[in-house]
């Protein structure tokens, strides 16, 4: 097999790979939404971006902005999902939060959650955990 035609066949692996995580965060995302929304929350935005940093859900509950980042894996083979939130991860929603503060000019209480999301098909465990993270103060 030549070095092209393994190129190829990596390329089509890599994609349908991306594919299919693509597909399993999206699911994660809307299953955090309807889970959410069924504990009082009203959904404000879905994939929300500024450049190149994005906010999963921007939901409100009561009084408070909620930016909620959302994980979801189909087990916890490799660890639960929440601790995938990186310190770094916490300081890109921190700036697109404070973006989406400024341009939508709100004044109200902010948090930071994290909807965990594990199991594939029909089966899932939901975790949601409120106050996960504090923005980091400069």
């Amino acid at each position: 097999m030549s070095f092209d035609a393994i190129s190829v066949i990596l390329a089509q692996f890599i994609n349908f790979f991306m594919a299919q995580h693509n597909l399993l965060g999206n699911k994660g995302e809307l299953l955090a939404a309807r889970y959410l929304m069924e504990q009082g929350f009203a959904i404000l935005e879905y994939n929300w971006r500024s450049g190149h940093k994005e906010i999963d859900l921007v939901a409100k509950e009561r009084d408070v902005i909620v930016f909620v980042e959302v994980k979801t894996r189909s087990s916890n083979e490799y660890g639960d999902a929440q601790y995938a939130v990186t310190p770094a991860k916490m300081r890109n929603i921190t700036f697109a939060a404070d973006a989406y503060i400024r341009a939508k000019q709100i004044d109200l209480q902010v948090r930071f959650d994290i909807v965990a999301i594990t199991g594939d098909g029909d089966s899932h465990k939901i975790e949601h955990i409120r106050d996960a993270f504090y923005p980091e103060l400069r």
